[in-house]
């Protein structure tokens, strides 16, 4: 039987081409991305190249600066390296002080002395080729038998050479070998700015050589302490650093090692809330404490006043809601002498009770006074017994001057 081949169909060749047609053009388009991609990787990798130089051009930038700036090139630790640096300069340079307390009480039976053990610390500094202790009044204040331990352990027996308690410091001398001696450098704590980090060493419990950081978290405080009767202490230097009962008279550092301030107090229960005299009142008064025991210059207004506020400017009637309203005048004293006047009528204000109508303290030799700190501050940073002080005030709701010869202190 002969088998006969039939002839293919057009539409069997039409399919042929067509499936021809898109092989051609998958082909094509596969050739096409192969080609874009790449293309497209290779400029890719010119811009990562590219990165990569910039990032390595930053980074010896990065390098040299901190080279230039005497940092070791780490970045994140330099922070670190820069505490350690400062406690293994500054340690060996603070002491602890110890000493007894004697109190003697009145009874029935007649007297007795109680004693109690006093501990703080201190710093030693250099003046006129000599070596002494900073340390706080309160700390030295009454103490009997007064022992000066260093660094390494050895202790030896200490005298009060000077102290001023309106700004609670006092200078020690101690008969110590030369080789006990490492004095920190005191800085202007005028140049401090809020923020600044800042070290505190001292002696919290008992626990010599104990350091913490912080920064700088405000400036020109006023705060009181019972050493210094009714009269506050200024220009007092807030930080966050944590300090203890026996920090006291310790060094307050800056991140050069230098003292900004003596660590002074803190408030019982908070959390970060320490204070330090600053090192400009030690620069001040180091000359006057050791030539004579003392210092004589605090200037002296004579009033007794508080912040201005809204609440208080709604009820004294007036538009003025910053200065200090002056509520009392000390008879006899410079703010009476040139004629400030009290308050005379009684308010309560948020349940708190003052005497309102009298003078508004705006300004004092044109420096704007916004509160009592503020006001503390400029009497004890700018002024000096004898010296002629102009106060802005508004009296009656009119703008005047006032001028003051300010008095001192009386001493204790």
């Amino acid at each position: 039987m002969e088998t006969q081949t039939q002839p293919r169909s057009n539409k069997t060749v039409v399919t042929f081409a067509v499936i021809a047609l898109l092989c051609f053009a998958l082909g094509a388009t596969i050739v096409y991305y192969n080609y874009a991609l790449t293309q497209q990787t290779n400029s890719s990798n010119s811009e990562t190249s590219n990165l990569k130089d910039e990032v390595n051009k930053l980074d010896s930038t990065l390098l040299a600066l901190e080279s230039s700036q005497g940092g070791n090139g780490t970045g994140l630790n330099s922070t670190g390296d820069t505490a350690i640096a400062i406690y293994a300069e500054a340690a060996k340079s603070v002491v602890t002080i110890e000493g007894d307390n004697v109190t003697t009480i009145d009874t029935l039976f007649g007297q007795y002395q109680s004693y109690s053990e006093i501990e703080g610390s201190g710093f030693v500094t250099e003046y006129a080729n000599t070596m002494y202790i900073i340390t706080n009044f309160h700390v030295v204040d009454g103490m009997s038998n007064m022992t000066i331990t260093f660094s390494d352990g050895d202790a030896y027996p200490g005298t009060v050479v000077g102290s001023d308690v309106y700004a609670d410091l006092a200078v020690v001398s101690v008969n110590a070998p030369a080789s006990e001696f490492y004095p920190l450098t005191i800085a202007n704590s005028s140049n401090l700015t809020v923020g600044e980090p800042v070290y505190a060493i001292g002696a919290p419990f008992g626990l010599s050589g104990t350091f913490t950081s912080g920064v700088v978290s405000q400036l020109g405080r006023t705060i009181t302490e019972e050493t210094a009767g009714n009269y506050s202490i200024s220009g007092i230097v807030q930080f966050t650093a944590p300090i203890n009962p026996g920090n006291s008279g310790g060094p307050l550092l800056d991140s050069d090692g230098q003292v900004v301030g003596i660590t002074t107090a803190t408030i019982s229960g908070s959390e970060g809330l320490g204070f330090a005299v600053p090192s400009q009142t030690i620069i001040k008064e180091l000359p006057s404490l050791i030539a004579t025991g003392g210092y004589y210059e605090h200037s002296y207004l004579g009033i007794a006043g508080v912040d201005m506020n809204y609440q208080l400017a709604q009820a004294s009637k007036t538009n003025v809601t910053y200065g200090v309203l002056v509520e009392s005048v000390t008879a006899g004293s410079p703010a009476a002498k040139a004629g400030l006047q009290a308050g005379t009528k009684e308010v309560v204000v948020s349940d708190t009770q003052y005497l309102v109508g009298g003078d508004i303290i705006v300004s004092a030799n044109g420096t704007k006074i916004i509160d009592l700190d503020a006001l503390s501050s400029y009497l004890e940073e700018n002024t000096v017994a004898g010296q002629n002080l102009v106060l802005g005030i508004i009296r009656d709701g009119v703008p005047m001057n006032v001028t003051v010869t300010l008095g001192a202190r009386p001493q204790p």
